[in-house]
């Protein structure tokens, strides 16, 4: 689980709870009709945006990302790999069998590699798998996104509502209030609701997307040197580009000086 996102909407509701309790009672902030037009209005946006079906998969593959995905490291894909890389090379692809790999899409790369796939069919089959997940996490975090945006204008429509239903009503001073309330909890909760949990996922997503991008094509050129027997050390140095610049140094011993006469 990604303890960041779930600790940061933690702390987040944390918040706001604690200063409505310092001058009230959490019930003065319920209302329906600021739910309604917020998410109610939110919603039909976002299905006006984007196709129902890309609605139906991106927003519970976007939650399940955003809080469960594990974050592999190029640090880790390297020596993971590498290690692989040793295997092969010393019980051939058939060694591959019987071990066990973490990262389903590498699992599925040297499950190709053990079978004795063709190269070029393991290249087309991984980069057409890459290339899906990415497309559906991209779809994921433009829905949250669009929630995001569409929540605070949302929000100033309530609000604009309620001054109307207000106005209209100056005559039954008993109206005003519930009308007032009305009015500023429907902005309160479109700027919650963007700010606090739908424009958070969806940078979260963003930045998973990146790195899914460079870690599943690290992957794949991995599974592709392991298939051609390559040495678990040129594995290793060809794949330490895609790891940022001060990473890539290795430990070199060290003569030891000379020690003058």
């Amino acid at each position: 689980m990604d303890l960041a996102t779930g600790l940061g909407l933690l702390a987040g509701a944390i918040v706001l709870v604690v200063m409505i309790l310092m001058g009230g009672d959490l019930r003065m902030f319920l209302n329906l009709h600021a739910f309604i037009v917020i998410f109610g209005g939110a919603f039909a946006a976002t299905l006006i945006r984007f196709p129902f079906s890309t609605m139906l998969h991106g927003i519970p593959m976007g939650m399940k990302y955003a809080f469960t995905m594990r974050r592999w490291t190029p640090r880790e894909l390297v020596d993971e790999i590498a290690n692989l890389a040793e295997i092969a090379r010393k019980n051939g692809p058939i060694g591959l069998e019987k071990v066990e790999v973490e990262d389903p899409f590498l699992a599925t790369g040297i499950r190709f590699v053990a079978d004795g796939y063709d190269p070029t069919f393991i290249r087309d089959h991984l980069e057409r798998d890459r290339d899906n997940f990415l497309t559906h996490l991209d779809e994921g975090q433009k829905i949250y996104r669009a929630i995001g945006d569409c929540a605070p204008a949302f929000g100033m429509i309530g609000t604009l509502i309620g001054m109307v239903q207000m106005f209209a009503n100056m005559t039954d001073p008993s109206k005003l209030g519930p009308y007032m309330a009305a009015a500023l909890l429907a902005t309160f909760y479109g700027a919650a609701v963007a700010n606090l949990f739908c424009l958070p996922i969806a940078d979260k997503l963003h930045l998973k997307l990146a790195d899914e991008d460079i870690n599943r094509t690290l992957i794949i050129d991995g599974v592709l040197m392991i298939r051609e027997t390559k040495s678990p050390t040129l594995v290793r140095e060809m794949l330490m580009a895609y790891m940022p610049a001060h990473h890539r140094h290795t430990e070199v011993d060290e003569e030891p000086e000379a020690v003058p006469a």
